[in-house]
């Protein structure tokens, strides 16, 4: 059995936003040497996530005004997790929606997505530091 573990560092500049990682997380299978097997993507903080879908603009937007009306950053007051003096309660919910990792197949050395699949990064409390780990194991 082959493994490998690597770390991303994010520092996105504003609260929210999405970024593509499907091209860091296939050459990390690729330095892996594994043909077949499992590829663990995950946020390494609360308020950030790891998911899989089309990498289309239009769709990114819908995901941010959804999460917003769902999980609204403002008024801070509204949430009692704020009261500890953070004002990023709704990040959390936000992650929680959005998920915390994914497991991709690896067939024949590569990330075996589906048509339009990508794996993208999200933060929702960014300006700081943040990592995801990649964890590919298999033959």
């Amino acid at each position: 059995m082959k493994s490998l573990t690597e770390y991303l560092e994010f520092n996105i500049p504003a609260r929210r936003g999405f970024l593509n990682i499907t091209s860091k997380v296939a050459e990390a299978v690729l330095r892996s040497g594994v043909v077949e097997g499992l590829c663990l993507v995950n946020a390494m903080h609360i308020t950030a996530s790891v998911f899989i879908n089309d990498d289309e603009s239009g769709l990114h937007q819908d995901y941010d005004d959804w999460l917003e009306s769902l999980a609204p950053h403002d008024p801070v007051s509204q949430y009692r997790h704020n009261r500890t003096g953070e004002d990023n309660g709704d990040a959390h919910l936000k992650r929680q929606i959005m998920g915390r990792e994914t497991v991709v197949a690896i067939t024949k050395g590569r990330l075996d997505l589906g048509p339009w699949e990508q794996i993208f990064y999200g933060e929702f409390d960014g300006r700081r530091k943040k990592r995801v780990l990649i964890k590919v194991i298999g033959e």
